[in-house]
């Protein structure tokens, strides 16, 4: 192996002196110094940015056809950082607004020949890189309006160094390139605390290492077991629930042990076992491992990296111990609805494909029984119209009935039948090839029903995002959905009942009663205001005098909120001043109102409202002619209502 890589050997036989040189790149630098105005080999600076752009936008593009998708993890993370690193180079050419999506249609026509796939997928490649480049300029937006505040402020201190506190905050929170934080402060003619942003940066790396040693592959992938990692579980789980073996391993977090009693939480290790173990989005198997001596209990199975499967469980009773012979048998009605749900999401991939287009690839799914979650690349909510269309072609597909078949061949071969692989997923040199008539052909290694007649019905729960460019449909099926059907018969029965009508004069009925509901709740509404304006006759009646103005005070258990509001509002008038409160609930409600001519002499709404708050061990407060507040204490509700009086005499001079 010398490295003589593709892109190498390129240019010795073109006989350029570097990649950028190459015919087929050259043609995407091109278009670049055109979008740009620059030309190449005029500006070193000028030159970076056209080659970062170039390098970038044939990975990116690569990238995209492949499955990889933007987000914060994983190749979707490079993926990110490589679209993001090539859009910000365009601004510092110059390039204003999204560009790389039109780069990529050149990227494409220079490859397309040798990669076909770039060109079946080329108006999604170009969807995924717009959406990314649109959201990269939202975040470039805010975090210069951000970072553009940082230095003002920075400036307003007579001080040239912006704090790493606030550099690191614009990068880790918003997303804003370090890079470009400092060329903007080199500008200014400022600078950053690069100590304070090397430590807050060395601090993250040394949580998202943490965070990755905690959640490992699923814990047991780079654990010594202290097994024999030679030998390997045979699965048989396909054809079979039910198998008799023996016990090779007894294991706890502290090392294998040789037999287990009553009560223990252990781990088991057979050389043969149907459990399926979790992977593929497929949950894993739970079910019993017995013989006459003990039952143990499987809760959960997993698969190490070297072939073993781990049966994970307690032992419900009697003793088990290495050697012994046991029946291990997998919950056959959870198994069974479990392939239920898996077998209607390659019924589903089928169903949006059609519906949606060519464009959707499945992102990720998780199946348990009787539910699924299927995310997928589209990038827009689905429609009532496209969701109803899904549902429906899916259901089609299951009332079809037809055989699910299943076969080992080569990748070659699966390729001929036109079989979908999931991108990202490892596949051997044999795959599993899993077909159900002419609705689907996948590869895949979880278990599936024998019919899709078996699946039962289909019922899809709408859409949602989970990340830019993915939807994910949540769906029942089988069981759980009959389940669901039979309690809205009986929800729709006891409406029947309770409205006495046929099931075909129902709607009408329904929407009948809503009409006379809102009717009645309008003269409701409309009878409680007139008898509230005339309390609010009633009380300005009672009205005393204080020089020339007219105080109005008035308590009560029944008013709410909005017939305090409904009231005031009644009892305001120019000379007016009006204190209302209420104790409905034994809850303290005050309201006060003042008139223009009481506002102008002095006396307010708000500074009453904090008098009397106040006093009821309360608070609150408002503006000068309206406001609002509240007490705890009832007994010391009197004293303060009395004291609104010499106040309001206060305010205007004895």
């Amino acid at each position: 192996d010398t490295g003589m890589g593709l892109e190498r050997l390129a240019c010795i036989m073109q006989g350029v002196g570097n990649l950028f040189e190459v015919d087929t790149i050259q043609n995407v630098l091109a278009h670049v110094t055109r979008l740009s105005g620059k030309n190449y080999k005029e500006n070193d600076e000028h030159d970076i940015s056209l080659r970062v752009i170039t390098d970038h936008i044939r990975s990116v593009t690569f990238m995209v056809c492949d499955g990889a998708l933007p987000s914060n993890e994983g190749r979707g993370y490079v993926l990110r950082r490589l679209l993001r690193r090539a859009a910000r180079h365009g601004r510092l050419l110059g390039i204003s607004g999204a560009f790389l999506h039109e780069v990529c249609e050149t990227v494409i026509q220079e490859s397309g020949d040798a990669y076909p796939l770039l060109r079946e997928r080329r108006d999604y490649i170009k969807r995924v890189i717009r959406v990314e480049e649109d959201r990269f300029e939202q975040t470039i937006d805010a975090g210069l309006k951000l970072l553009f505040e940082m230095i003002d402020a920075t400036e307003l201190r007579k001080d040239n160094v912006l704090s790493g506190e606030h550099v690191f905050k614009l990068y880790d929170t918003y997303g804003f390139p370090q890079a470009l934080t400092m060329e903007i402060l080199a500008e200014r003619g400022l600078s950053m605390d690069e100590t304070v942003f090397d430590r807050l940066m060395g601090e993250q790396r040394l949580r998202a290492r943490t965070a990755r040693a905690a959640m490992g592959d699923f814990g047991w992938q780079d654990a010594d077991l202290g097994i024999d990692k030679t030998l390997k579980t045979e699965f048989v789980g396909y054809n079979n629930m039910v198998c008799e073996t023996s016990i090779q391993y007894i294991l706890t977090p502290e090392g294998p042990i040789q037999s287990a009693n009553e009560g223990d939480k252990v781990t088991l290790l057979m050389p043969t076992t149907p459990f399926y173990a979790e992977g593929g989005g497929q949950v894993a198997d739970f079910g019993e491992i017995y013989n006459e001596q003990a039952v143990f209990k499987v809760l959960d199975c997993k698969k190490t990296k070297d072939g073993q499967y781990l049966h994970i469980g307690y032992l419900a009773s009697g003793e088990l111990a290495v050697g012994q012979l046991v029946t291990v048998a997998v919950d056959k009605e959870r198994r069974n609805a479990i392939q239920r749900a898996h077998s209607a999401t390659h019924l589903l991939q089928r169903a949006l494909r059609d519906v949606l287009g060519t464009h959707v690839e499945q992102s990720g799914s998780y199946v348990e029984p009787d539910r699924l979650r299927f995310d997928f690349t589209h990038f827009s909510t689905l429609s009532q119209a496209e969701i109803d269309a899904v549902r429906t072609a899916v259901n089609d597909m299951i009332l079809e009935g037809v055989d699910v078949t299943i076969a080992n061949m080569s990748q070659a071969e699966a390729q001929a039948l036109g079989a979908m692989a999931l991108f990202g997923e490892k596949y051997g040199d044999v795959v599993r090839v899993v077909r159900m008539g002419d609705c689907s052909i996948e590869l895949c290694g979880g278990t599936h029903v024998s019919n899709t007649a078996k699946i039962g019905i289909f019922n899809m729960r709408g859409d949602s995002s989970v990340a830019a460019g993915v939807r994910r449909i949540e769906a029942h099926v089988g069981k759980l959905v009959m389940q669901e059907h039979l309690l809205a018969q009986q929800l729709l029965a006891n409406v029947q009942e309770q409205f006495k009508a046929a099931p075909e004069d129902l709607k009408q009925r329904v929407e009948q009663h809503v009409a006379e509901t809102k009717l009645m709740r309008r003269e409701i509404e409309q009878f409680r205001v007139a008898t509230l304006q005339q309390s609010a006759k009633l009380i300005r009646q009672e009205a005393t005098t204080i020089g020339t103005l007219q105080l109005c005070v008035k308590t009560s258990d029944s008013w709410d909120a909005d017939a305090l509001r409904v009231i005031g509002d009644q009892l305001k008038q120019e000379d007016t001043v009006a204190v209302l409160a209420s104790t409905l609930g034994d809850k303290l409600t005050f309201l006060a109102v003042c008139g223009k001519n009481a506002v102008a002499a002095g006396v307010k709404a708000g500074d009453i409202i904090k008098s009397i708050s106040a006093a009821t061990d309360g608070s609150g407060g408002g503006r000068p002619d309206t406001a609002m507040g509240g007490g705890k204490d009832v007994a010391k509700l009197a004293a303060a209502l009395q004291s609104i009086a010499s106040m309001i005499q206060g305010k205007l001079g004895g």
